[in-house]
């Protein structure tokens, strides 16, 4: 029985130690520098409202190694549209280690991530220390100082000119009457 609690004791204390990183994922009173909620507008301006939008947080040690941690969220409808529900999302980085935070949305018909959507946007990066630190662990941080953000669409697709064709053409046509003498 004493191996056993000991046993326990073992991975109770390793446990702890491996205690990562908390973030509490919403926009909604994340106030920005100028009082105002984070809410995330579309391109027509108007907050994104309900599935057809996702957004999904990006933490790193740094602004350069950003990566998506927990599952992309759908935006709240009505009155709450442009605004996230709020969720616990664990890092993977060390409770009470200072991290890199940016909330990513888009238009979820435009692509199945961020990434490869045509449609989307991304707030500024910020700087926190993330919850989950010490005993007990603290509570998940909140994104304090997120600013809103609009969507963006991509341009429109590079399409050469007629002049461009035509001169291919010609160079095409005079390279095809050199080769035939």
């Amino acid at each position: 029985m004493k191996k056993l609690i000991g046993i326990a004791a073992v991975v109770v204390a390793t446990i702890a130690a491996q205690a990562q990183g908390t973030i509490n994922f919403a926009n909604r009173g994340a106030f920005a520098a100028n009082g105002a909620d984070a809410k995330v507008l579309g391109v027509s301006g108007a907050p994104l409202d309900g599935a057809g939008f996702m957004a999904q947080l990006y933490v790193g040690a740094s602004a350069s190694s950003l990566a998506a941690v927990g599952s992309p969220v759908p935006f709240r409808t009505g009155a709450a549209a442009g605004f996230v529900s709020a969720s616990t999302v664990t890092t993977g980085l060390a409770g009470g280690a200072a991290a890199s935070v940016a909330m990513r949305a888009w238009d979820a018909s435009t692509g199945a991530n961020y990434d490869a959507a045509t449609t989307r946007g991304s707030s500024a990066v910020l700087s926190v220390v993330l919850g989950g630190g010490g005993s007990p662990p603290a509570v998940p941080v909140d994104l304090a100082g997120l600013a809103g953000f609009s969507l963006a669409g991509a341009g429109p697709a590079n399409i050469p000119e007629p002049s461009t064709v035509a001169l291919g053409l010609i160079g095409a046509g005079a390279l095809f009457l050199r080769r035939r003498k």
